[in-house]
């Protein structure tokens, strides 16, 4: 990865994530400038990962070959109105977005007509470094800023680009919130393991040992379609056989495709709010 100078505006968690990745992956501390509204926030990061702070947006962004927006999406117009009007020119600076809702359109006018924006869409295992990104790239940016977006978020986990907008939200829907789909459904079976007669304690391990175990298995077998992995473990007439049966009668593909259509809806309503 270049060695560019990085300003993230904003200062949490994903952000945190992102800056002990680059920071993991040999990026320099020194190159990373970090603003934030909560100096006790700042206070953690220049001491846990040894980056500059301070709570002067312009002169982080201004100092910076990348500028990275990492404040929630309701506050974005407005830091960036201010920032625009007091930076002016943001030259050839790559603005690298991990806020959801907010247009690649929509940031360039927020930035004066600037275009050369990557548009991402993380998701929380990011903060374990097992991350999935979504990744768009508006049409002036160029190869090389393309690839830094890129090794950027790599840094966190696994990138994918997407070739329109619209499909950041099918992002967002696939994996941007679907740690809380699986978290749910682990969530389930502990309670009904419970109510089997386990103890909170076993049925949290029953459960989390479960889905390790399982994730693994697909990565380990790339060559293995997850329909294939399903019935392997799937005796004709047996226990796994009827559970199935049961999961489909209820209409789990359709309450699956439901809710994944409703978390990309709710994301186009989004991009009209911010």
């Amino acid at each position: 990865m270049e060695q560019r100078k990085i300003a993230f505006i904003g200062g949490g968690n994903m952000a945190r994530s992102l800056i002990s990745g680059l920071i993991n992956a040999g990026h320099p501390a020194q190159l990373i400038h970090v603003t934030d509204l909560d100096q006790d926030k700042l206070s953690e990061l220049a001491e846990q990962f040894g980056v500059q702070t301070s709570m002067d947006n312009a002169l982080a962004a201004q100092q910076a070959d990348v500028l990275v927006l990492a404040v929630k999406p309701q506050y974005m117009a407005e830091m960036l109105t201010a920032l625009t009007t007091t930076l002016g020119d943001y030259q050839h600076k790559l603005v690298i977005s991990i806020a959801a809702g907010i247009s690649v359109a929509r940031l360039s006018a927020l930035l004066g007509g600037h275009g050369n924006i990557v548009r991402t869409m993380p998701n929380t295992p990011a903060l374990i470094g097992l991350g999935m990104t979504g990744l768009f790239a508006a049409p002036a940016v160029s190869l090389a800023d393309c690839d830094f977006a890129e090794q950027m978020l790599q840094a966190v986990g696994k990138t994918v680009w997407v070739g329109n907008e619209s499909g950041i939200n099918s992002v967002i829907a696939a994996s941007g919130s679907a740690p809380a789909y699986f978290f749910l459904f682990m969530q389930l079976i502990a309670e009904e393991a419970e109510r089997m007669g386990f103890s909170a304690e076993q049925a949290r391990l029953l459960v989390q040992q479960t889905a390790l175990g399982s994730a693994q298995m697909v990565v380990d077998n790339p060559h293995l379609d997850l329909e294939t992995l399903r019935a392997q473990v799937t005796s004709k007439g047996g226990t796994t056989a009827e559970a199935i049966r049961s999961f489909e009668e209820q209409g789990l593909a359709r309450l699956v495709s439901q809710a994944m259509q409703a978390a990309v809806q709710r994301a186009e309503e989004m991009e009209q709010l911010f």
